[in-house]
């Protein structure tokens, strides 16, 4: 892939980090659900323990330089970034992971240049175009989908820019079309799920999973880990309902409705979030179920969901902690000095059941 470039160098900085600070660092985030079992705005650099970190890479593992890559060193502070947001901003995940990136931004006096795709991905590849148009330096995606982001790979190379990409993958080559993806392992998520699900089923019986979107590796790793571990656990719970609930509230219900009706004998759903899982808990309240009669277990850990624990409907969520700006915005910096940063930054996520979600309900966002 040719790359040119039109604008000016910006100026490097001197200063030399070390990539052991992008991969530890902390997170501050605003984040209010819809429905905040609180009732008040949850700010996350205030709830101890909510902090986003980085598993250490392993020896040998991958690594991208601004040389390989064939960018310029920058100076952070003087760059322009864009960010482009996938989804409608009514799911709890995506107000905080907006949240976290402009709050980073500020924090570092850098100017933030921010585009919102409302769940339409010919929307998103136009919206990076217009960030790229509008001078970003740099950018940070949270893609929709995993395919079809060729039109601004291409765009992003002949204009010298980087791409950091969070939560979802574009499949695409590391440090030639973007330089790093920061995200949860999603296979290891659904395995802890299954985790949950095998304990508070006792291993039998039939299960439904709602599905996340389809076209993103997030719900095709998370279903994987799932179904794997049940089959290597617990031959004994069978999955015998999948559909998509897209990610959202009102779909999960549609389809829980639905589950209810096709298979009255369900003894757990795995939703793979927090929104389809909390509309499942919706539809079970409709049918006249009682607490605990179908076992949840969801993924992301939103302050709803998490007080669905303390009430008795949601058995176990994992988490997967959407504040990504510190980390974003300090492999921008590493990556843009010179200093090489992992192709891959998975981070270290939580778990909520029984025994503390009384008590690290403050944690969630």
């Amino acid at each position: 892939m040719q790359r040119t470039t039109h604008r000016p160098h910006l100026l490097a900085r001197p200063v030399v980090v070390a990539l052991a600070a992008a991969v530890a660092l902390t997170a501050t985030a605003c984040a209010k659900s819809e429905d905040d079992a609180s009732g008040k705005e949850q700010s996350s650099s205030a709830a101890a323990g909510a902090e986003q970190k980085a598993v250490t890479p392993k020896p040998g593992s991958k690594t991208c330089s601004i040389d390989a890559y064939g960018a310029e060193k920058v100076d952070l502070k003087g760059a322009t970034v864009g960010f482009s947001q996938s989804e409608k901003e009514a799911n709890p995940f995506r107000i905080a992971e907006t949240q976290s990136i402009k709050d980073e931004a500020k924090k570092r006096g850098v100017k933030l240049l921010t585009a919102n795709a409302q769940s339409q991905f010919s929307k998103q590849i136009s919206d990076v175009q217009d960030l790229l148009a509008k001078g970003a330096d740099l950018l940070v995606i949270a893609p929709l989908n995993s395919d079809g982001w060729d039109p601004v790979l291409q765009s992003a190379a002949a204009k010298k820019v980087p791409i950091i990409t969070i939560d979802r993958k574009i499949n695409a080559t590391a440090c030639k079309d973007y330089v790093s993806f920061i995200a949860s392992d999603f296979v290891e998520q659904g395995r802890r799920a299954a985790d949950q699900m095998i304990e508070a089923t006792g291993g039998k019986g039939e299960v439904a999973i709602l599905l996340g979107s389809a076209g993103n590796n997030v719900t095709t790793e998370r279903t994987k880990g799932f179904k794997d571990r049940i089959a290597e656990k617990a031959p004994d719970l069978k999955v015998v309902f999948e559909q998509t609930g897209d990610f959202a509230r009102e779909k999960g219900q549609q389809v829980t409705e639905q589950l209810i009706q096709s298979k009255p004998g369900i003894k757990g759903i795995y939703a793979e979030n927090d929104e389809m899982g909390l509309g499942a808990v919706a539809a079970l309240k409709g049918a006249g179920k009682k607490p605990g009669d179908v076992k949840i277990v969801t993924v992301d850990g939103t302050r709803n969901a998490v007080q669905g624990i303390v009430d008795g409907w949601i058995s176990g969520v994992i988490e997967s902690n959407p504040r990504f700006g510190p980390l974003a915005f300090q492999t921008l910096d590493t990556f843009t000095r010179g200093e090489d940063v992992p192709q891959d930054i998975i981070i270290q996520d939580g778990a909520y059941d029984a025994g503390n979600a009384k008590t690290d309900i403050g944690k969630a966002y």
